[in-house]
């Protein structure tokens, strides 16, 4: 589970901004209170990275540019819609870094080297296409159902990734396991490949 974990903090980071704001206002907070505090969160969680001198990705200046755009936006029209489709444009930025060839090639473990890379690659493209679909989701949620939008950003990015992550490891399982038969490996060499494999997964995630 190590690159949901992976992904999902620094997802998690990016987004906290407009996480605030969906919870602000699925607690009947004022849209443009809300919008306020929004911005506001997104300048604090910077001006505290900066003072613990850590790093600051590309991804969240312009998350926090995004922030200030669109919530201004918002408070100028008078209309939330604005920073609700934010989180659109940063899906769709994780996306586009995920369509790089092999990216997940990393979290394979070295057990499953020889095995796995294919249907690891394959799936480092259907996770970018998750990203995209999130992406017009929110988009769609937030211009025509805006009411039921802070429901959606709780439920579907994250349903919808633990979903695809069973999906994989069930997948990738499989076929290593077929593709360990076909190059002669026993049924005990195969359980004990697949018993290590499990045992590096924590191991992973870290």
């Amino acid at each position: 589970m190590g690159p949901l974990i992976h992904a999902g903090r620094a997802l998690g980071a990016d987004l906290l901004p407009t996480l605030v704001f969906a919870v602000l206002v699925a607690f009947k907070v004022d849209v443009m209170a809300a919008t306020a505090a929004a911005i506001a969160v997104g300048v604090a969680q910077i001006v505290v990275m900066k003072l613990r001198r850590q790093d600051i990705s590309r991804l969240q200046w312009a998350s926090l540019l995004l922030v200030l755009v669109f919530g201004a936006a918002s408070i100028l029209a008078h209309d939330p819609r604005f920073l609700m489709a934010k989180p659109s444009i940063v899906y769709a930025i994780v996306g586009g870094v995920m369509l790089q060839k092999g990216w997940m090639l990393r979290y394979l473990p070295p057990v499953a080297e020889g095995h796995g890379e294919k249907p690891m690659i394959a799936f480092g493209y259907v996770w970018a296409g998750l990203m995209f679909v999130t992406a017009a989701a929110n988009l769609v949620v937030a211009i025509s159902f805006p009411a039921v939008w802070p429901q959606f950003l709780a439920i579907f990015p994250l349903v919808s990734k633990l979903g695809l992550f069973a999906v994989q490891f069930v997948t990738v399982r499989h076929l290593a396991i077929r593709s360990a038969r076909a190059a002669g490996a026993t049924e005990a060499q195969i359980q004990a490949r697949m018993a290590q494999m499990g045992a590096e997964r924590p191991a992973a995630q870290a």
